[in-house]
């Protein structure tokens, strides 16, 4: 007589293949097959968060990251090996990009109380940018989950077509436009900078060389971010970087955008009116945001027996 450990173990292993079988993405993918995944993702980045507030802001950006180079495919976790280029090195993300370590705990901590690893690192990015949003006081949404992890990476496309602070807004619109997404989402998903830090080579350019700027901007970020060096210094990308509000654009109608990227969504062109609308009305921007973030994690995933759900998230199974 089989014992009702073997029971357990059999329908458990059903769960699992009836779940990675849905080609489809739905709120409720894990909820047969390991109901805490989510609680325990949430858990750890709230922690993580309250030790360093900026780590919210970090965990954020590696969703983008990830969703802008072939799809929320978790590619953006891959360490470099004989036969992954990293998407870690490309120029976007070396010495930026941050907060691995928490994706790392976050998957140890998930897969044992799931039993085993059900949920992909593509969905707990997913999930993470969420929760670290709603930690630091903005918006919640439900998120679609069922993705699957890629078994590439590409360094190439991470420098193609991820957003470049230097951008001008015809760019901006473009890069945005390949990925599916209007100018409607380049303005609200560019709201995600009232959150986090930029280092100083990113904009020491608009500091020193543009006309756009607000003088005395300029003149507090220079003192931090010298024409020469201190390109690793860093300065928050709106006054309040611990915070979800509405700061980014009241920064930029004032012309204190610390991108170039930033203000070229309010300069005269054709942004202008949805930055003039997200600056005074928190109900639209906290819709939008959510609603833009759903179509962003919509973008190229990984389903059914597509890709596989990673054992490690730095590594391919």
């Amino acid at each position: 007589m089989a014992s009702s450990s073997t029971f357990s173990l059999c329908g458990y292993l059903l769960l699992v293949l009836v779940a990675t079988a849905s080609s489809s993405l739905t709120p409720s993918y894990y909820d047969g097959v390991c109901p805490n995944a989510l609680p325990t993702i949430k858990r750890v980045v709230e922690a993580a968060v309250y030790r360093e507030r900026r780590m919210g802001a970090s965990l954020l950006r590696l969703h983008f990251h990830d969703c802008f180079v072939n799809g929320c495919d978790a590619s953006i976790l891959l360490d470099p090996s004989p036969t992954i280029d990293s998407e870690k090195n490309a120029l976007p993300n070396a010495n930026s990009a941050r907060g691995f370590e928490v994706i790392d705990q976050i998957k140890s901590e998930v897969d044992k109380a799931c039993g085993g690893a059900v949920v992909s690192c593509a969905d707990i990015l997913a999930v993470v940018a969420r929760d670290s949003v709603v930690a630091l006081g903005g918006p919640t949404w439900a998120v679609q989950l069922g993705r699957r992890d890629s078994t590439t990476a590409s360094r190439t496309a991470a420098e193609t077509d991820l957003p470049s602070p230097f951008a001008d807004l015809p760019e901006l619109i473009n890069g945005f436009k390949k990925q599916g997404l209007d100018e409607k989402d380049l303005v609200v998903l560019s709201g995600a900078h009232t959150l986090g830090f930029s280092k100083c080579g990113a904009f020491k350019n608009r500091i020193y060389n543009e006309t756009n700027v607000d003088p005395n901007f300029a003149q507090k970020r220079r003192s931090t971010c010298p024409p020469n060096g201190g390109d690793g210094n860093l300065a928050p990308l709106d006054p309040t970087p611990a915070r979800f509000d509405l700061a980014y654009f009241t920064n930029l109608k004032n012309k204190k955008g610390l991108l170039h990227s930033d203000q070229q969504l309010f300069n005269g062109g054709s942004t202008d009116n949805l930055v003039n609308t997200y600056s005074s009305n928190a109900p639209a921007f906290w819709n939008d945001f959510a609603n833009s973030m759903v179509k962003m994690g919509n973008i190229k995933p990984l389903t059914g027996n597509q890709g596989q759900v990673r054992l490690n998230c730095k590594m391919v199974n």
